[in-house]
């Protein structure tokens, strides 16, 4: 009797639990297929008016023909998620109240006819009790979707459906310990979380030895002063002697899993280190960031490095920059020296050039250039802003041509990352003599890498092309002539995502460790370096108000593709929550081209909704940075407005480009003699700007076809091109040869 007893409540806790589970599936199916037909039907008729003009791959648009904005209001999943249960109880109650009056109505001419057959007939208690179907099944609808919603809010344990212990019915325990992992994980804190290790050691003095990723002096003194290591860690190195080749905790986390630590540093500090090349007979390069023009520009550069120095300009990120038209590289040559001149240097500056210290693009030219200019006279100094690329430049000369065979097998990369002040002191390594042999030796490489085929490349390098390719619009080959250890291949070796983060923002592999034997006394012997220098915090910039996630969200990393909007006066362009644009004034409409990272959403809106927009969506999915809701926003400051006035030029050509500091730009293009008038809000420490004339004046022509009903374009992709090793002027072949079959 016990067994039986056992099977029976077995079977009924079997049945109630899949009852459940159907009824919770089946109400979900619901929800989603309504939900999928309204989105089928939408993008169908999408489809429809879209397949006229298909295959083009631009359009100009007559400024005279205005078509209808429609601002569709966004809400977020979170504002009314049981709006779609509400409508089908809805459908359900009317569904009833419809079928109530028609049974009533029926009901005195069924009594007599029933009255006749209830005999012995059981059908009408049946009948009599499908009338209470439709009410029994609305409130047990209720209640599942009660279910589903506080099943949402809390997921509902696995134990809680049995209600005792048996030993034929027993739970997984796989599942129960991957549920208790996944909840240890969300009480232990977030993805990316991390926390200073270890424990710090007051008495012990600090070395004098410098980290080989930041330069700053090695300790385990405090946790709040560059080049902290734990004090376990610090001692165990001093004791073994490998002290020399470590790396402080700080720029562990930065190179293993792209995790900052706030350092609080003076700017000034950054400054007097840099005042050292004073005193110092040297070069000095200059490496500007192309997408913070010009206020990645230092304005008092002769004041820090002096008068009588040297500088060659280095124009870095320019594979992220999309080409606008024939010979824009020449054009942003002059627009570059033209700033240095209005910063008051231009007299110092014996060359420009434009790199990308990730992809490599100029970099072979820039070094030939050095080695003909500045050959071997004194040392060589990197200098610019925070976040500029320096350390990034430092590590891809590291090995090429310009540093000695040895020493690149020897020293220790610099440590790079999108956050701003990475590097806290000098780093440096030895310069090569370029002597006629060797540069004829390298002249020969150079020759032999411009008549390679595609087939006499190795499976590494076409991958690493396919992938630079991928992330810029410029790509170059840095190799080395001279090597110590026989290689069959000539060409640096290097992963792109160690010199730059990539789109993701995940960690990647690192490169491999280097050996622990230092340079001889003679190989150093009368040696020129070549420094990286820490860069020069800006006083107003963009970066400075945001967290360590948002950095990597704002600044661009991969080729940029510009986003083009056609506004008519009265209405308002967000880029994210960090800036907002309202077109006021104007004759017609214009276009707004937005030049920043693809992670920063855009939002069209009308002027009277802008304010509405901002409280609601700032710090979420619409708007997108700065992220975390509502108690980030507190701390980020509140948008300032300033007007500005433009003048149009035409509708191909960008009448001024509005600066949002180091997250890039908006190019405004208006139709010729139009005057505009624009009020830009943004945080009043944030440094945006107006520039005249726009760094990429044609940038409106990158644009693909208009998106029906909407004020967007559909985004166009520039074509790339490939350095093949050589000086600009030389590398006239944007692809690599083909080689030629045989008859």
């Amino acid at each position: 009797m016990l067994k039986v007893l056992q099977a029976c409540v077995r079977h009924q806790v079997c049945v109630r639990h899949q009852v459940c589970v159907r009824r919770q599936v089946c109400v979900r199916r619901q929800v989603w297929s309504s939900v999928s037909s309204a989105a089928q039907r939408g993008s169908d008729a999408a489809e429809g008016r879209g397949v006229t003009r298909g295959g083009v791959r631009s359009c100009t648009v007559d400024p005279n023909l205005q078509e209808q904005f429609v601002f569709v209001e966004f809400t977020d999943p979170e504002d009314d998620p049981q709006q779609e249960e509400r409508r089908i109880l809805h459908q359900f109650r009317a569904a009833s109240a419809a079928g109530s009056p028609g049974s009533a109505a029926g009901s005195p001419g069924s009594a007599a006819g029933s009255s006749g057959s209830a005999a012995g007939s059981p059908g009408s208690a049946a009948g009599s009790a499908a009338q209470l179907t439709p009410h029994k099944h609305l409130r047990s609808l209720e209640h599942q979707l009660q279910v589903l919603r506080s099943g949402d809010q809390q997921e509902v344990e696995l134990d809680s459906l049995i209600q005792f212990q048996d030993v034929d019915f027993l739970l997984d325990d796989s599942v129960t310990a991957t549920k208790k992992k996944k909840k240890k994980k969300e009480a232990g804190g977030g993805k990316g979380e991390h926390k200073i290790f270890g424990t710090p050691d007051v008495d012990e003095p600090v070395s004098n030895i410098c980290c080989q990723g930041c330069g700053a002096l090695l300790h385990c003194t405090s946790t709040a002063v560059p080049g902290y290591l734990p004090s376990e860690k610090f001692k165990e190195l001093q004791q073994e002697g490998r002290l020399g080749g470590a790396t402080c905790q700080r720029c562990h986390l930065l190179t293993h899993h792209h995790q900052a630590l706030n350092l609080q540093l003076p700017r000034e500090q950054y400054k007097d280190v840099v005042r050292q090349v004073r005193a110092h007979k040297a070069l000095v390069l200059l490496v500007v960031d192309l997408l913070d023009l010009p206020d990645s520009i230092i304005p008092d550069l002769p004041e820090l490095v002096g008068a009588n120095k040297h500088i060659v300009v280095l124009g870095n990120k320019v594979d992220l920059l999309p080409a606008d038209a024939p010979n824009y590289l020449q054009r942003i040559k002059r627009q570059l020296l033209q700033y240095c001149q209005d910063s008051g240097f231009a007299a110092q500056v014996t060359d420009v050039h434009l790199i990308s210290a990730k992809t490599g693009f100029g970099v072979e030219g820039l070094i030939s250039s050095l080695q003909r200019s500045w050959k071997y006279k004194g040392d060589v100094y990197l200098v610019g802003c925070a976040n500029a690329g320096k350390s990034t430049l430092f590590n891809t000369l590291l090995e090429s041509d310009y540093c000695k065979s040895r020493a690149a097998d020897v020293i220790h990369k610099a440590t790079i990352s999108p956050w701003p002040g990475t590097t806290l002191n000098l780093l440096k390594f030895p310069i090569i003599n370029p002597t006629p042999y060797r540069m004829f030796r390298r002249q020969q490489r150079l020759q032999e890498a411009l008549q390679q085929t595609e087939e006499e490349l190795s499976q590494d390098e076409l991958r690493r092309m396919q992938r630079l390719s991928k992330q810029g619009y410029l790509v170059g080959r840095v190799g080395r002539t001279f090597r110590t250890n026989a290689s069959p291949s000539e060409e640096i070796q290097f992963d792109p995502d160690s010199l730059a983060f990539g789109e993701d923002g995940e960690p990647t592999a690192t490169a491999p460790s280097r050996p622990s034997s230092e340079l001889t006394h003679n190989e150093l012997k009368d040696t020129h370096w070549l420094y990286d220098t820490p860069g020069i915090m800006k006083e107003l910039d963009i970066l400075s108000l945001l967290t360590e996630h948002e950095v990597k969200l704002v600044v661009p990393t991969q080729a940029i593709i510009p986003r083009t909007f056609v506004l008519k006066p009265g209405t308002s362009l967000f880029i994210g929550a960090l800036a907002r644009i309202d077109y006021l004034q104007g004759q017609t409409s214009c276009w707004f081209s937005v030049v920043a990272s693809s992670r920063v959403p855009v939002h069209v809106t009308s002027l009277e909704k802008a304010d509405g927009i901002y409280e609601k969506h700032a710090g979420h999915v619409l708007l997108g940075v700065p992220v975390g809701g509502l108690e980030r926003m507190k701390e980020f400051p509140a948008l300032v407005p300033q007007e500005v006035r433009v003048e149009g030029r035409g509708q191909l050509e960008a009448a001024a480009d509005i600066t949002l500091s180091s997250a890039g730009w908006v190019a405004v293009t208006a139709v010729e003699g139009d005057q505009l008038l624009l009020k830009v809000h943004g945080p009043q420490t944030a440094g945006f700007s107006v520039r005249t004339p726009p760094l990429l004046p044609h940038i409106v022509s990158l644009k693909g076809q208009r998106i029906p009903k909407s004020a967007a374009y559909k985004p166009l992709k520039a074509a790339g091109l490939l350095d093949r090793g050589l000086s600009v002027s030389s590398a006239k072949t944007p692809q690599l040869k083909k080689k030629k079959k045989k008859n």
